[in-house]
């Protein structure tokens, strides 16, 4: 690959949209994608190959925090040829099956609705060092989604393949995320994946919880401009 032509695929986490990748669109104006998923299907793999119909040619970074880290390993699965490289923000390659929080995280959000969905999962999941007008940016992201389009998107989360296979097998580079507040996967679990992959580097990023892009958007920044140098070198 030259580096030239590159393009931004940016994929979102639960349980927000697109937008939660506002402070990165600028960083290859006119190439950048900042899809929201959840009306691509209701499994990771259609969310990957809605996503990748976006981009125009075969130099792709995609960059994924948590659900959306899945479907970028999806996407390097599917397209290994057209994507540069990845990285992946507080991202489980692996899926270790838990079918009674499914089955309760479903039933939570149905019967109980979003605002105790936020109190219970996501909410907590911001660092507590974040600003408290980026949670309630967060919260305003949650609260404009269809109650069923989450649900949808907790189905996807919960039924997505393990990728290590991708992770050790990509032959382009890997940029591994993760705040250093963020319990989901945790430190141990970003840096065991870094390893795992061919071309593999960890960051973490200190009083940052699991929304990266968001609680720490100059660091995240720093780093898919330091890949886009490397590939473009």
């Amino acid at each position: 690959m030259s580096g030239k032509n590159l393009e931004l695929l940016l994929l979102h986490a639960l349980p927000l949209d697109g937008s939660m990748w506002a402070a990165q669109l600028d960083l290859l104006p006119g190439a950048t994608y900042a899809p929201t998923l959840y009306g691509f299907g209701d499994r990771v793999e259609e969310w990957a190959a809605e996503a990748l119909n976006l981009p125009r040619g075969n130099q792709v970074i995609v960059v994924g925090c948590s659900v959306g880290g899945s479907c970028a390993l999806e996407v390097a699965a599917l397209a290994p040829e057209r994507v540069a490289g990845l990285v992946l923000i507080g991202t489980k390659a692996a899926r270790r099956s838990d079918s009674a929080f499914h089955a309760t995280a479903v039933k939570t959000l149905r019967e109980q609705g979003l605002e105790v969905a936020w109190h219970e999962w996501w909410e907590p999941a911001f660092s507590t060092t974040a600003s408290p007008a980026i949670i309630a940016e967060g919260r305003q992201i949650l609260m404009r989604q269809p109650l069923e389009d989450l649900v949808l998107g907790v189905e996807a989360f919960h039924t997505r393949q393990s990728r290590d296979d991708v992770l050790s097998t990509f032959s382009g580079p890997v940029h591994v995320v993760t705040g250093a507040d963020d319990m989901l996967p945790g430190l141990a679990t970003s840096a065991n994946q870094a390893d795992l992959a061919l071309n593999g580097c960890l960051h973490v990023v200190p009083e940052c919880g699991h929304y990266v892009p968001m609680e720490r958007p100059e660091a995240l920044n720093s780093i898919i401009r330091q890949l886009i140098d490397q590939i473009a070198a």
